[in-house]
This record gives C-alpha cells, sequence and structure tokens, in this order.
C-alpha cells in the first residue's frame, strides 16, 4: 500500500477517534450511537485528502503539500 493511501487511513482514524470521544466523553453512556455519528465526520478527511492529493499529484495528503 502506498505511503499516500497510509496517511489517509491514519488522517481518518485520528479524526474518527477524537470525534467520537469528544462526543461520548462529554454525554452519558445511552448517546453512543449520537457519538458514531459525529466521527462519521471522519469521512470529510478522506474528501480532503484525495483533494489534496489531486492537488500535489499524489504525494501528500495534506493541503500544505510534502
Amino acid at each position: 500500500m502506498s505511503k499516500y493511501f497510509v496517511d489517509i487511513a491514519e488522517r481518518t482514524a485520528a479524526t474518527f477517534g477524537f470525534a467520537f470521544l469528544s462526543a461520548f466523553s462529554f454525554s452519558d453512556l445511552s448517546t453512543w450511537h449520537d457519538a458514531a455519528l459525529g466521527g462519521a465526520a471522519a469521512a470529510a478527511t478522506v474528501v480532503k485528502s484525495l483533494f489534496a492529493g489531486y492537488l500535489s499529484a499524489g504525494e501528500s495528503a495534506g493541503l500544505g503539500g510534502k
């Protein structure tokens, strides 16, 4: 697997984890479904990373380039 796709997977997992934990830690245990939906915003990371890859010719998943 290329470094580009590993980078996208790492960014997406981190975004999901942070979003899930922040929603889960500030609400009661019955709202884990809401926390998972909030973590689904990590899908935006995939879109952003693919767009950044398009701009950098597949060299980086960040908008800052290399």
